[in-house]
């Protein structure tokens, strides 16, 4: 502890600056927590995403109305609320038919100030202004904390308005505050897997999450399928590839991280060139913008990385006899002459027998060409440095789960038995379950990335493609995945993924208790907060678990999954009143957004209050700053009793 003393000694050099940040830091303590935003399985639906930031999930909205509920229109509150969410853009419409546009910057900046106010106010005066966007910061604070009714001061707070627009510097400010306001919204976001896949703007969504100021990302069975082909994992890098051509998303391998698709093209309309592949049509309802040749072009390109990938899965499953996977052998189950594949010793008439590239005497081999196409796929994904960037913040900012506040977050399961025994799964050669099984995957995710390559880390490597689809991995949760069934068989049993009897499970309270202690998380106000599998709202089927223990925040963010669910995703907010669970209706655009003025409609599912207010002392910041607190004390004691000399 001396040599901590001692070091703490060089920051606080005497028992006055250590004085003023105990009361700083015990000031602090009593403030409201600040706001969790909680959201899952974005699925690449960049709109709808950042409109829930930018309307920090109906917290902008809601200040609004407080403050103007009586003093405007509605009409008006939403344009407020717009001109919030997108500065630039509606300053453009404002300014095309805005008359007398000074009285309308006076106006609104007054306004603007007022829902800064609001929206800062259980922040401290020194965490405001840091988040404050630079060359803004003294004029936002001296409006912002202007004391007094004085006629001086009034005249005062009036000119810094006036010579922001005699100066033409309104528009800058309207952008810069309307930022600030954002950012004081959502004091932490939480994003509990699947940023990947589905939708078209998963690059889009990570710029936006790297420039947050506040988050953690718990991975999800996408997100670690995008990592493992960053890392080189060539059956990831099939099943990137195959997933993006089925819902019409090449964009975002060729625009969003320049992945070259090409020669895959190219070989798909040659390999199947007299093949419509009807099975393989893209799933996307904006197909229709396509002519016919574009359709069988995208499906020709999906059916070809498909096969390959059965092949490398293969491979794989050979390789690795520990992951008994087994059962997913099906390329050399095929009977070409009668037409048919065997699956649990059945024979199923097959939909396609088109199979060119498939060699019946050694079906897992890929052809020449296969291998040349995997090789710059693979050296694409790998040298992509946008791709990369993104991953390591993945990296730096994911987990396979997390603890914040009391809550649990993990995005697929803890695999468990039907008996609500924790299941037991063999990770690179070791046997772990519940907590240590998370903690080493997660270690062995990061082994496969950063390791250097070589046959030592090669094992994790190939686990990267296990956690994406075992039948025990705890970010995928099934029994198996079914993609070939889905593709080549017209039999619905045998398309069924059975999921892990965690799922049954988690409607027992006590399952949830026994899973929140195994992870050393024992308030009894903690929920367990999962995503992973849709909800079903249109069915009936309730987000909440286990008398609100656990919560199901997978609602279909994403617009494939929304027609099972009916809704388009939850939203789940945690402040110092309590948690809120919002059921949201699918975001129209944002152009209807800022030319209507509007909203996501959402509707309030879970209304958890707690009858003490939190305060920063109860949250995990808080135990950091009592203990910062604590060994600050011990330092002003060494001052007083001479143990440290005070420096000037």
């Amino acid at each position: 502890m001396d040599k901590y003393l001692n070091q703490l000694s060089k920051t606080y050099k005497n028992i006055q600056e250590v004085s003023e940040e105990i009361i700083n830091l015990q000031a602090i303590l009593n403030l409201p927590k600040g706001t969790e935003l909680f959201m899952s399985d974005l699925h690449g639906e960049y709109e709808a995403f950042i409109h829930i930031i930018n309307n920090g999930s109906g917290i902008i909205k809601s200040k609004i109305e407080d403050i103007y509920e009586t003093n405007l229109t509605e009409a008006e509150r939403k344009q407020l609320a717009t001109l919030i969410y997108y500065p630039e853009e509606k300053l453009n419409l404002v300014k095309k038919g805005n008359e007398n546009l000074k009285e309308w910057y006076k106006i609104t900046l007054y306004k603007l100030i007022e829902v800064t106010r609001a929206v800062s106010s259980k922040y401290t005066r020194s965490k405001v202004r840091k988040a404050m966007p630079k060359g803004f910061e003294y004029i936002i604070d001296e409006l912002l904390y202007l004391q007094g009714n004085d006629e001086n001061k009034e005249k005062y707070y009036h000119q810094i308005i006036q010579s922001i627009i005699d100066l033409n510097r309104a528009d800058s400010f309207i952008i810069a505050i309307s930022e600030l306001i954002k950012k004081m919204a959502i004091d932490h976001l939480h994003i509990v897997g699947d940023i990947y896949d589905r939708g078209p703007g998963a690059p889009v969504i990570m710029d936006k999450l790297m420039n947050f100021h506040s988050l953690d990302i718990e991975w999800g069975n996408h997100d670690i399928l995008w990592m493992g082909a960053a890392s080189g994992n060539e059956a990831c890098i099939a099943n990137v590839v195959r997933i993006c051509s089925r819902y019409d998303n090449l964009a975002t391998l060729e625009e969003g991280y320049g992945i070259n698709i090409r020669p895959l093209s190219v070989f798909a309309t040659e390999v199947y060139k007299n093949d419509e592949c009807k099975n393989f049509i893209p799933r996307n309802k904006e197909m229709s913008k396509y002519s016919n040749s574009d359709k069988i072009v995208l499906a020709k390109i999906q059916k070809a990385i498909a096969i390959i990938q059965f092949k490398l899965e293969g491979n794989l499953i050979k390789k690795h006899p520990e992951y008994k996977m087994k059962d997913r052998l099906l390329l050399d189950k095929i009977n070409m002459q009668k037409g048919t594949v065997k699956i649990a010793g059945k024979e199923f008439l097959l939909n396609d027998t088109n199979f060119p590239t498939l060699n019946l005497k050694n079906p897992y081999e890929l052809t020449q060409e296969e291998k040349e196409i995997m090789e710059r796929l693979k050296s694409s994904f790998m040298q992509s440095e946008k791709l990369n960037r993104h991953i390591n913040f993945l990296y730096a900012k994911g987990h396979m789960y997390q603890k914040f506040n009391s809550n649990l977050l993990f995005h697929g399961c803890i695999p468990m038995k039907s008996n609500g025994d924790f299941e037991e799964v063999e990770v690179i050669g070791k046997k772990l379950r519940g907590k240590e099984l998370l903690e080493y995957s997660e270690k062995i995710a990061h082994n496969a990335y950063f390791g250097d390559k070589t046959e030592k880390f090669q094992d994790a490597i190939d686990f990267m493609w296990y956690f994406w689809c075992g039948p025990k991995s705890p970010l995928f949760g099934k029994d198996k995945a079914a993609t070939f069934e889905r593709y080549f068989l017209d039999d619905k049993e045998l398309k069924k993924e059975n999921k892990n009897p965690y799922y049954n499970l988690i409607n027992d309270e006590k399952i949830c208790d026994k899973i929140l202690e195994e992870f050393e998380e024992k308030s009894e106000e903690g929920h367990i907060i999962n995503g992973h599998i849709p909800v079903k709202a249109k069915d009936g089927e309730s987000p909440i678990k286990a008398n609100g223990k656990m919560i199901v925040i997978d609602g279909g963010f994403s617009k494939a999954y929304q027609p099972a669910t009916g809704i388009a995703g939850y939203t789940l907010t945690y402040n110092s009143h309590g948690l809120v669970l919002a059921m949201n209706e699918p975001f129209e655009s944002k152009i209807k957004a800022i030319e209507e003025g509007l909203d996501i409609k959402s509707q309030t599912v879970l209304k958890e209050n707690i009858i003490n207010r939190k305060r920063v002392a109860d949250t995990d910041t808080g135990k950091i700053l009592n203990e910062e607190i604590k060994d600050l004390k011990k330092l002003l004691m060494a001052y007083r009793e001479g143990k440290l000399k005070e420096r000037a």
